[in-house]
């Protein structure tokens, strides 16, 4: 995967400054003439500045969803987001066949795509068709998340910390390389952030400062109940290992400060993917297909066993067997028993059309069930 684009997955919190983040980047690879491929994930945004190559509103559309299935703005974001991840095969060929462009044609394969998702999260981080579209684009190309934190917002060390639990469990989540990208640094500094990260006396510091504010209830020093003052101080010792898998970068999207080096982290989340990580989604795919190995094997023992037991009930009873000349003794027993003789030929024969029939089902999208039982109707081979 070293020659393949990196996928780019920019997910925040509503208001963190997601969309104008992928505005500046897209800008930026243009202005070095790297031109990205970006999608757009997001069914309800009336206007996005920047063009994408593949929007889900061209195929989705997010208030007729909303009208015809009685849904709210969220439901309505979550359905579409479903309806479109069964259009993801589709999409990852035009992604594949993008970069895949020979090296004598003029235009270059993109070093990056760039996809920007719904600013409700949740919706999109925590739902089925999120994982289906994450995980496939990660069985294809590397793929990094990039988590952006709206800097002014997470000064104090309670909202810090609520964004440092969100990050975490997006990253155990999809189990990809992650990103911090503490936006709006024009508005505010990330510096506090850089510090509280790494150096755990700098945390305790601002959240003493803070309960001696009252900032967690009450008046005057130790004012409150101080169960959030301890909640944080432990959140953060447990967070400490969390913060050594993560990159941060402090970035403007107005000014355009730190773009280049958000860049440079991407590349270093690209070479952890084929290190850390690619092996692990490798293994986890082995997985998935000897379990469906297995599958298909105990389909094929159930058909069979229930063919075996319908060709035992169309066999003569013992006490009915016909009487034999000894000039017959020689009789072949196929001309005794054509229907028994042909049901065992066909065993073998029907494991393997069986086995084919599945295969089939694969490419139609059917069940290995499906297929075969419309396989053997058409064949009569259903008596």
């Amino acid at each position: 995967m070293a020659d393949l684009p990196v996928a780019v997955v920019c997910v925040g919190m509503a208001g963190s400054g997601k969309t104008t983040f992928m505005q500046r980047i897209n800008a930026h690879l243009h202005s070095k003439k790297q031109p990205p491929y970006v999608l757009n994930l997001d069914p309800a945004v009336l206007s996005v500045p920047f063009e994408a190559n593949i929007d889900i509103r061209d195929s989705i559309n997010y208030k007729e969803v909303m009208k015809q299935y009685h849904l709210g703005p969220n439901g309505g974001i979550l359905t579409s987001l479903n309806l479109f991840a069964t259009k993801v095969d589709q999409i990852l060929a035009l992604m594949e066949k993008r970069s895949r462009i020979p090296p004598d044609s003029k235009t270059r394969p993109p070093h990056h795509f760039l996809i920007d998702t719904p600013g409700q999260i949740e919706v999109f981080v925590w739902s089925a068709s999120g994982s289906i579209i994450l995980e496939s684009l990660a069985s294809s190309f590397p793929t990094v998340i990039a988590y952006i934190i709206d800097t002014p917002r997470t000064s104090s060390t309670s909202t810090f910390m609520s964004n440092m639990l969100y990050a975490c469990s997006i990253l155990y989540k999809t189990k990809l390389p992650m990103i911090l990208v503490f936006n709006k640094t024009d508005v505010q500094d990330a510096d506090f952030a850089k510090d509280w990260m790494t150096d755990f006396e700098k945390f305790q510091d601002a959240l003493r400062e803070e309960e001696a504010k009252g900032v967690f209830g009450g008046e005057g020093a130790g004012g409150g109940s101080g169960y959030m003052s301890s909640l944080l101080n432990s959140m953060s010792l447990v967070l400490e290992e969390f913060y050594s898998h993560l990159s941060m970068v402090a970035v403007s999207s107005t000014t355009g400060d730190g773009i280049d080096t958000f860049f440079e982290a991407v590349e270093e989340k690209r070479k952890e993917f084929n290190r850390d990580y690619k092996p692990e989604l490798d293994k986890r795919k082995k997985q998935r297909e000897e379990e469906k190995v297995a599958t298909r094997e105990q389909e094929l023992t159930k058909v069979m066993h229930d063919l075996n037991v319908s060709a035992a009930r169309r066999k003569p009873a013992a006490n009915h067997e016909p009487d034999v000349d000894e000039d017959d003794e020689d009789l072949n027993d196929a001309d005794q028993y054509p229907d028994e003789m042909d049901d065992e030929k066909s065993d073998d024969d029907l494991s393997s059309r069986y086995k084919a029939a599945l295969r089939d089902a694969e490419g139609k999208g059917s069940t290995g069930k499906e297929s075969f039982a419309n396989y053997l109707a058409s064949s009569q081979a259903i008596r």
